[in-house]
């Protein structure tokens, strides 16, 4: 399936955490679709692949106000992406996440997508087969990590129902290359379908407020995809392809695995989930 028209006009988009595997995935493809960046973060690349950069933390409000001066829409990517202690994640995940919504409410932006995450809803078990986990599903986190994107939607919520913004809240499963264990087979997003998944959220014509799984099209996909369908994404990718190279290494993984067929979070139900390194983080995972 081809991919469908993006915007009918180019939008001027800020995005945070602009120097993160994420949004190195997806600038290619939103440029090539015609829109403009203004690429926000706390570091700066080596190759500003066109854009305009801003260097600042989400947390700098009035920086923060400087940047999205202007813009039609904002995608906001910035973040820790993994579990951490509790301070760091309330500072950057959630603290940021008000800074953002209350910034583009204060200039006028009218559209804000916000990169949520399967964690949000990490302990909702892994249905029977042919069965789907609805886009709405009730929060159910796994981690401080899946509370930060349980309270990242929450907020959303909130700026939709009092000040109006259309709101959107990506529930990115798992964005990588190619899928990595058994889990991913079914929760794999690819890099392009990522570009998909933005592109759609950010058409004029997806209103209101709105929980999206961001997932590709896998055979073995547990996610539901009528959520993104009715925003206008046709995700093309499947994890397939891989699946028996991933099944073939499962064993040296048996503890893993059981997690992973138990919950949607996979071992980040564990007792001990995969956590952030020391190194400040700019996007999401």
């Amino acid at each position: 399936m081809a991919d469908r028209q993006s915007s009918a006009r180019p939008l001027r988009v800020a995005l945070t955490g602009a120097a993160g595997s994420l949004a190195g995935d997806v600038i290619p493809g939103l440029l090539a679709r015609g829109h403009q960046l203004v690429c926000i973060d706390q570091r700066l690349p080596a190759d500003d692949l066109g854009c305009r950069w801003v260097r600042c933390r989400v947390n700098d409000r009035a920086a923060l106000a400087e940047a999205l001066a202007g813009c039609d829409a904002v995608v906001h990517l910035a973040g820790i992406p993994l579990e951490d202690e509790w301070e760091p994640l309330l500072m950057a995940n959630i603290d940021g996440t008000q800074a953002v919504l209350e910034t583009a409410r204060t200039l006028g932006i009218g559209k804000v997508v916000l990169a949520s995450s399967i964690h949000a809803a990490g302990f909702v078990p892994v249905p029977p087969p042919g069965e789907q986990v609805p886009d709405d599903v009730r929060v159910r986190p796994n981690t401080f990590y899946g509370v930060s994107k349980a309270a990242l939607e929450a907020l959303g919520s909130l700026y939709h129902d009092r000040h109006g913004l259309d709101v959107v809240c990506l529930r990115i499963a798992s964005r990588t290359d190619r899928p990595r264990d058994d889990r991913m087979l079914s929760t794999w997003l690819s890099p392009a379908d990522a570009v998909r998944l933005l592109d759609a959220a950010l058409s004029p014509d997806v209103t209101g407020f709105r929980t999206v799984w961001g997932v590709s099209r896998n055979t073995r996909s547990y996610l539901s995809a009528a959520g993104g369908a009715a925003m206008g994404f046709h995700p093309e990718d499947d994890a397939e392809p891989y699946a028996a190279e991933v099944l073939a290494a499962i064993g040296v993984r048996p503890s893993e695995q059981d997690w992973n067929q138990r919950y949607i979070g996979g071992v980040f139900c564990s007792p001990e989930p995969p956590r952030q390194q020391p190194a400040p983080a700019t996007a999401e995972e």
